[in-house]
């Protein structure tokens, strides 16, 4: 890997860490466990400009590095079950034909949210995680649909340059 990729994968990693910690000081109407998914914006320029494999090797330092800093285990096993779900689903989704990056992040937030559920059946109830889980695909669905648009504006933006 040559030094303009390595530094591009470290922008790229630490943008991710600024919005995720950003976030995380934001409070979204109070629900726990719901958050806008600004980083989510740089996996699809990562996925739609440089490929899957670029985009993955995001994610699992996006997960790491914020589970080590600002987390803890349970945070990471959390986060890379979400983040490993939605990007299976953000690769496939995005070979399809006609489907927007906002689809493909609506469909990312919305597996990330299964892949976080999957877990929590691991430790609570399962009874009360698929309860909760009609409130997260909402709250998805209305993520996915504010970082699927930053997302376009922003590819947009880039391909013209």
């Amino acid at each position: 890997m040559n030094a303009g990729k390595v530094a591009r994968y470290g922008l790229l990693t630490a943008v991710m860490l600024v919005l995720g910690y950003v976030e995380s000081l934001l409070p979204v109407v109070g629900i726990p466990g719901i958050k806008l998914g600004l980083s989510n914006t740089v996996l699809l320029y990562a996925l739609y400009l440089m490929g899957a494999k670029s985009a993955v090797l995001l994610a699992v330092l996006k997960v790491l590095l914020s589970g080590f800093l600002f987390g803890s285990p349970a945070a990471i096993l959390y986060s890379a079950a979400g983040a490993a779900l939605s990007l299976a689903a953000m690769v496939l989704l995005m070979r399809v034909r006609g489907v927007s990056p906002i689809g493909v992040s609506i469909t990312g937030a919305a597996f990330h949210n299964i892949g976080q559920c999957a877990v929590a059946t691991l430790f609570v109830q399962p009874r009360a995680v698929l309860a909760y889980l009609p409130l997260l695909m909402i709250s998805a669905a209305v993520t996915g649909l504010v970082t699927g648009i930053a997302a376009k504006y922003l590819l947009r933006y880039i391909k013209k340059k």
